[in-house]
């Protein structure tokens, strides 16, 4: 931490206190070159992960419409609300740890589709057939037959 009187970069911690809700910690510094007290605070980074969207529009990511989404798809399947859960956990965790907060709606559409594809082909299909929007029965055969293929070998 840079002292705000001398600019030199070395100091040493004297108190911390954590503010009442535990989003602040108050920290009471000295600063070793010139032997001042200065104040810091350390709080938690509130920058927004977003997900940029097919047409270029970027919004908060929201954990619950993913897990919307999965469920919808899983719907009436014999798949557990807990696994679909982890799922949702495990898409939060690849957004929030993108070096630039931003992933695209496509990435996290195929990363979902996958996993899907492993854990119910019928949620599969009824989720690709919603994320992909296609445009006609050939295009949507075709998906039906890769997944066919697939689960043959």
């Amino acid at each position: 931490m840079k002292c705000p009187f001398c600019a030199h970069l070395e100091d040493k911690v004297v108190d911390s206190r954590e503010s009442r809700e535990g989003e602040v910690i108050r920290r009471r510094r000295e600063c070793l070159a010139c032997g001042k007290r200065f104040t810091s605070y350390e709080r938690i980074d509130q920058i927004p992960h977003l997900v940029v969207k097919k047409d270029g529009r970027r919004e908060r990511f929201d954990r619950e419409k993913v897990l919307a989404g999965l469920l919808k798809a899983c719907e009436k399947r014999p798949v557990a609300v807990k696994t679909l859960e982890m799922i949702a956990d495990k898409v939060e965790a690849m957004v929030q740890e993108s070096p630039d907060r931003e992933v695209p709606t496509t990435e996290v559409g195929e990363f979902l589709m996958e996993r899907l594809r492993e854990l119910d082909k019928v949620a599969f299909v009824r989720f690709a057939s919603v994320y992909r929007d296609f445009k006609d029965v050939d295009a949507f055969m075709a998906t039906l037959k890769g997944l066919l293929e697939t689960s043959r070998e």
